[in-house]
């Protein structure tokens, strides 16, 4: 019966269970039904007074009563539960149905066979038609229930109204056995329906599950997206019993994953994301949650870890890092580096949290990769410092707070002046004077160094055109506006605002310059040189030291770093580098500065070893144009500068 009355009903486990909790689903009707059966049957037995009758009654309200606790038990307590209802009830409701129908079935039979009370004959077939009627409508979403319901209620007086006789009681028969069909064909018009209904909401519950995981999980690696780890970060401290609750947050960023993009694609670098998030989840294992917070940065969210745990569990996640990844047929070797902060003691709410785990992380970055660092209150303090002088410096040039001190260089041989280096000044009005190592690094990550050098350029040829024409100006310049497209336009304004003659001006370079792009570098130099400019190779002797620049870039002047000629006195090695660099620049014709100049022993070593240039304390200090037009015009021109103690400059 059921495999002939119920074929759709095995669309899915979902919906089965939603059709066992549709037969429980209104125990009021459950229990309206048993006692309008109940006090049926026993007004019957009451008239009739026939054991048979009364036994068959009793027996109809124990089993209506059972249904009845059944449905409200299942109700209230399995009901609402999210899992799917055991088999077991379904195949309880089915008995019980079938009990009670074929119960009622037996009583109109018995009633119509063994009494001749009429009132007893309409209510009995009253009592199994109306029973027979709500059927098809309460188990629409069993067939086979309401189908044998309908015969077991039906048949039984269906035959009992034939055996009576009769013309009447006949007919009834015949109408009794003909509205089987009609029910049937009734419960399965309504079934269908009901079947739509919850396969309509099974799918689209599938398909909120499906974008609900869409919304939540990394559609690459599986583990939590952006989204879910800030979810869980909010509910987290929304939901903490206490203030001093701990919760371990770590920033985890690959190393150097863009060069793995760059040359093997995006495809092998998508599969080493999945193998990276796969060994993550292992190594927390259970531990916290892992997320991918965009392209190759991960965090790891670890409630009730101090910051003891969280050092260990990273060390764990470190350690998945050792064995190299296999990528197709790629031996993979990858770190990565980490920044931890733990609430409380490091941040009260989600995003603050998450800002000291990123400031962290540019911690271990910066001191090497492959590593990781805790959050410090310290990293904060620096980081509002750098965004107090960041916003200063855009409005330090049109307030004036910026101004060009400048350091002579003296001829080695005549003890002239003969360049004047020009070193940039920073009053701020709430800090006071900031030390360019401090701003000139952040002007060149906010990409203000470019405003802040064009308009050094300015007042330093403004500031030389009082000097003596055979005294040049220096300034140095940033590799950030070597790669920039500005220079050489800001130059040539400069130099006709000013009337400066171009050989007077003197650009100072680094040989950081050559690391990026050699080939517009050298187009720019070479246009600088065009226009009349001399150009100086400053810091020679540290960082990324070529002489390949030396051939294939014309430098007018070569610094000699101040680190070497510290050392003349006591370094025979800085002795000897000091030596090479003045003969090479010899032979190259080209002139030499010896930088940092700070004792009588060092100015000397300068001069004997062919130095055409001098630099330094032990000279001069730095000093604002004023002071120092006013030095030029009191030095003599045969007067020998005085050298200045560094302590008191």
């Amino acid at each position: 019966m059921r495999a002939r009355f119920a074929p759709g009903t095995q669309h899915s486990a979902e919906v089965q269970a939603n059709l066992v909790k549709a037969l429980y689903a209104s125990p009021a009707s459950l229990m309206s039904g048993a006692i309008a059966g109940g006090g049926a049957s026993l007004v019957i037995a009451c008239k009739a007074q026939i054991p048979q009758i009364t036994a068959v009654s009793i027996l109809i309200c124990l089993v209506g009563i059972s249904r009845s606790i059944a449905s409200l038990y299942f109700h209230r307590e399995l009901a609402h539960q999210d899992r799917p209802a055991k088999p077991i009830w379904g195949f309880a409701y089915e008995l019980g149905a079938w009990g009670y129908a074929a119960l009622l079935g037996i009583l109109a039979f018995v009633t119509l066979t063994f009494t001749d009370i009429l009132t007893l004959h309409v209510l009995s077939v009253g009592t199994v038609a109306a029973y027979a009627g709500g059927i098809s409508g309460r188990n629409a979403g069993r067939i086979h229930v309401a189908v044998g319901q309908t015969c077991f209620t039906m048949l039984p007086t269906s035959f009992g109204l034939l055996l009576v006789g009769g013309v009447a009681y006949t007919t009834l028969g015949v109408l009794c056995f003909l509205m089987i069909f009609a029910m049937a064909d009734i419960t399965r018009t309504t079934h269908h329906i009901v079947l739509d209904a919850f396969q309509g909401k099974y799918e689209k519950s599938q398909l909120a599950l499906k974008f609900e995981r869409l919304a939540r999980f990394d559609s690459l690696t599986g583990v939590e997206n952006r989204m879910a780890m800030h979810m869980r970060l909010r509910e987290w401290f929304d939901s903490r019993r206490s203030d001093d609750e701990l919760l371990a947050v770590m920033w985890m960023d690959l190393d150097r994953f863009k060069e793995i993009n760059d040359s093997l694609g995006h495809i092998i670098g998508d599969q080493l994301l999945r193998l990276v998030a796969e060994r993550l989840s292992r190594a927390l294992n259970r531990r916290g949650h892992v997320a991918r917070f965009g392209g190759d940065e991960f965090i790891l969210i670890c409630p009730g870890v101090d910051r003891a745990g969280a050092e260990e569990i990273a060390s764990d996640l470190l350690a998945e890092f050792v064995p190299d990844f296999e990528v197709e047929n790629y031996h993979l070797n990858i770190t990565a580096s980490m920044g931890i902060s733990v609430a409380p003691e490091d941040g009260r709410d989600s995003d603050e949290l998450l800002q000291h785990a990123d400031m962290a992380l540019y911690r271990a970055k910066h001191e090497g990769r492959n590593r990781h660092a805790h959050f410090h209150w310290e990293m904060k303090e620096r980081q509002n410092r750098t965004y107090e002088l960041e916003m200063g410096l855009r409005t330090a040039i049109a307030n004036g707070e910026l101004a060009l001190h400048y350091q002579p260089i003296f001829d080695a041989a005549t003890d002239r002046i003969a360049i004047c280096e020009a070193l940039m000044r920073w009053e701020h009005p709430v800090l006071g004077r900031i030390s360019p190592a401090e701003f000139i690094p952040i002007a060149e990550s906010s990409s203000m160094i470019e405003p802040m050098t064009l308009w050094a350029l300015e007042q330093a040829c403004r500031d030389a055109m009082t000097w003596d024409e055979n005294i040049r100006v220096a300034v140095n310049i940033s590799p950030a506006l070597i790669r920039g497209d500005k220079l050489p336009r800001g130059v040539m304004a400069a130099l006709l605002q000013s009337g400066l003659k171009p050989r007077r001006l003197e650009l100072e370079v680094t040989e950081s310059i050559f690391l990026e792009d050699d080939g517009r570098t050298h187009m720019i130099l070479n246009e600088l040189r065009r226009i009349g400019l001399r150009l100086a190779l400053d810091d020679f002797g540290t960082g990324y030291s070529s002489l390949g620049y030396l051939r294939n870039h014309i430098f007018d002047t070569i610094k000699v770093d101040q680190s070497f000629m510290r050392g003349v006195g006591e370094n025979p090695r800085d002795r000897a580098i000091a030596q090479s660099v003045a003969y090479l620049a010899r032979a190259l014709d080209v002139e030499t500065v010896a930088e940092g100049i700070e004792t009588e022993e060092q100015l000397r070593y300068a001069r004997e070893t062919g130095f055409t240039n001098v630099q330094g304390f032990v000279l001069c200090k730095p000093m604002p144009a004023d002071q120092l037009l006013r030095r030029m015009q009191g030095l003599a021109v045969d007067e020998v500068p005085v050298p200045v103690d560094r302590r008191r400059a």
